[in-house]
């Protein structure tokens, strides 16, 4: 178990060279297997990942550049752990399900290194390291969007590579400015992210560096306004460029302020709150609208991603155990529902071709079993008790309760503005009579489809009822940060606002 995280991150990437000389025939078996040993390894992960830790665990260190201070430096904790695992689970679902066939050995491969970065990002504990993961990243969505997208797909893969690489750009000068801090202050570099937690920086530096990298972040949210990239994105991408933009890449911002922002720079982050809120209950208010105002399925979900996305952003920046514990596992179930019903939009559009609302009716009556599946997820999307929707969100909605009452009134209009347009396009797709003959002889899902979707209900009703072997854990690594950020705040302000939800916390 020693090198298990290096063995999660590369293994992915030379089964992916290896895979250039499978025949095309059986490059999607290839493709399912290799993503079915990477989710068992991290299954291994989890069981071996001790619960009570709130540090973390599995580190590997091996100094790549020691005169700079770069090394290859990798960990988990109870916040990563699951985000690793959400990423392996959703790459091997998506190619279970997947429905390409147009060189489909080259699309396999490009998922596998797709997988080998976004597992990087989550261990990454060196910022250079972290920074190349995340930049290697868009390559395969790039590619995946460009070769097998829509007619628009051009347009869209370069809107989403020249937004996030021009935040990701800003975010590196806040990189190296921290190391260039960290080498006057001590006389040596380092690109360690625990190193970095040491500094105690000044307040007006705080807030500089807390601008660069809230842009690197803020554009891979997607938060508004920086969000104008993701519909394009949706709705150009095949599924499965869909599925793993909403289940993982998207989580890469989130995680990156729980990673970074948070620990790093506790008084611009406590000095941020009402900002970020602000542009939080935005996203949350107004791409729940303009979802409602769609004709399209695909971009109902799209701007449905962005919305909760959102909620998830509240819940960070509550700076309380159960505002940001809530976040995480709201990323957890976002990803995974999600994922899902891009899923589910990607099995009529295969049938149908469209993805007009307009096209469909009365689906409920030729396809059941497409329909319940649908209406458990569509529930989840919405929050609803005993799905995975629930335990995060109402964290997260209980966490900012404590900053601001109002506000947190503002963000829990997600339940009910989700449940506005997702009913609706329920009701126009799924209830009445059957009005377009071409929707009369449609097949219901088939084994592939079924054994696909059927993992992701169990696990949205399970964590649903049961959501405490995972929040646990969670919970735990974020009290720990919380408690550094209380330790290494500087102003009374910061100190009293983090202060304040540890007590609210243990009160409870």
């Amino acid at each position: 178990m020693e090198n298990i995280l290096s063995i999660l991150v590369f293994f992915p990437a030379v089964a992916g060279l290896l895979g250039f000389v499978i025949d095309k025939e059986s490059a999607r078996a290839y493709g399912i297997t290799v993503a079915a040993i990477e989710f068992v390894l991290s299954l291994w992960l989890w069981f071996s990942f001790d619960m009570s830790n709130a540090g973390m665990q599995f580190v590997e260190m091996i100094p790549l550049i020691p005169d700079m201070g770069i090394s290859y430096y990798v960990g988990v904790d109870g916040i990563s752990l699951f985000i690793l695992i959400m990423t392996t689970l959703m790459t091997l679902i998506g190619i279970t399900s997947m429905s390409v066939t147009k060189n489909i050995k080259n699309m396999i491969v490009t998922l596998l290194f797709l997988e080998m970065t976004m597992i990087g990002v989550f261990v990454a504990l060196d910022a250079i390291i972290f920074y190349l993961f995340w930049e290697l990243s868009l390559v395969p969505m790039l590619y995946i969007i460009g070769a097998w997208g829509g007619p628009l797909r051009i347009y869209a893969s370069i809107k989403f590579f020249l937004y996030t690489f021009t935040g990701s750009l800003i975010m590196l000068v806040g990189m190296l400015f921290v190391a260039y801090i960290y080498h006057n202050l001590t006389g040596v570099w380092s690109f360690a992210i625990t190193d970095w937690y040491a500094l105690v920086l000044p307040v007006n530096y705080q807030l500089w560096l807390f601008a660069a990298f809230f842009i690197g972040f803020a554009i891979k949210v997607p938060m508004f306004p920086f969000h104008t990239w993701i519909p394009y994105a949706h709705g150009q991408a095949p599924t499965i460029g869909s599925v793993i933009l909403a289940a993982v890449l998207l989580k890469m911002g989130t995680y990156g302020f729980v990673r970074f922002s948070l620990p790093m720079f506790p008084d611009a982050s406590v000095m941020a709150i009402t900002p970020v809120a602000v542009l939080s209950l935005i996203m949350v208010i107004y791409t729940a609208m303009v979802a409602y105002a769609q004709k399209d399925m695909k971009q109902v979900i799209a701007y449905s991603s962005v919305s909760h996305m959102g909620i998830i952003m509240l819940g960070i920046f509550a700076m309380n155990a159960e505002g940001v514990s809530g976040s995480v596992f709201q990323m957890l179930s976002h990803g995974i529902v999600s994922g899902a019903l891009f899923m589910l939009v990607g099995v009529i559009y295969d049938r149908r071709h469209t993805k007009l609302l307009s096209e469909f009716g009365g689906l409920a009556s030729v396809m059941p079993k497409y329909a319940v599946i649908f209406g458990i997820m569509l529930m989840a999307a919405v929050g609803l008790p005993l799905t995975m929707g629930f335990p995060g969100e109402f964290l997260v909605l209980l966490g900012f309760y404590q900053v601001s009452p109002i506000m947190t009134i503002l963000g829990g209009t997600s339940i009910i503005l989700g449940a506005v347009y997702m009913l609706r396009i329920y009701k126009q797709s799924f209830f009445g009579p059957v009005t377009k003959d071409e929707n009369k002889s449609l097949s219901d899902l088939n084994n592939k489809e079924t054994w696909s979707l059927v993992p992701l209900v169990v696990i949205v009703i399970w964590l649903g009822v049961y959501p405490k072997p995972i929040l646990e854990p969670i919970d735990n690594s974020v009290k720990a940060m919380l408690s550094f950020m209380d330790e290494k705040a500087i102003t009374q302000e910061a100190k009293d606002m983090i202060k304040v939800s540890k007590s609210s916390k243990e009160v409870n």
